[in-house]
């Protein structure tokens, strides 16, 4: 007899996983409470991770998110951006030194103009360094965020394809004189928020 389930849990796919949640709803409507719920699910899985001497670095933990257009449009209005009906947005973490920054803002610029894209602009992303240990504290990045509009009548899954290769390209292009450029995320459809600090933090 077939058993019925209201929800996505299906018992006969369970399997063991290295620190892995999925937390959704089924409406597909976004809400702060699945926001912390999902970072409470997080904190849940502190002990699948790595936690350095000074008690507060991790080995890294994050939330991928469904984009929330509301709160990006809201925040990209307030920092003076344009987007269009088709758009991307990305964390960037770039190197202390405004010189690197500037160097590696124009590379992922010129990779994003060969693929046919239009940047929109760049805003600084709220940090709290207070949640990082002494380990995490060494390496702490400078985190930006970019938006990326897509040409009128582009399809989403070309606008993605091309996102992945402007990206590519500008980490290739950087890889040898920038070792602090790297994106956790460029996406149409998701954000990445992610960093060497305790889930609890």
């Amino acid at each position: 007899m077939h058993e019925t389930h209201d929800g996505l849990y299906r018992p006969e796919f369970e399997k063991g996983s290295c620190g892995f949640g999925l937390i959704a709803h089924m409406d597909d409507q976004p809400s702060h409470w699945l926001v912390r719920t999902a970072i409470t699910a997080l904190e849940r899985l502190t002990h699948r991770g790595a936690v350095a001497a000074d008690g507060k670095t991790g080995d890294g933990c994050g939330l991928l998110l469904k984009k929330p257009d509301a709160f990006l449009r809201a925040i990209a209005h307030e920092a003076g951006l344009i987007l269009a009906d088709e758009y991307a947005s990305g964390l960037v973490f770039l190197a202390p030194e405004e010189m690197l920054r500037e160097r590696a803002r124009q590379a992922l610029a010129d990779a994003l103009a060969a693929q046919g894209l239009d940047l929109a602009g760049w805003r600084l992303v709220p940090t709290d360094p207070s949640a990082c240990g002494n380990e995490a504290l060494k390496t702490l990045p400078h985190i930006e965020q970019v938006f990326v509009n897509a040409p009128a009548g582009m399809e989403r899954g070309e606008f993605q394809r091309r996102l992945f290769l402007a990206r590519r390209q500008a980490e290739k292009a950087l890889e040898s004189q920038d070792p602090h450029f790297y994106m956790p995320s460029l996406a149409v459809d998701v954000i990445a928020y992610k960093g060497l600090v305790m889930p609890a933090n």
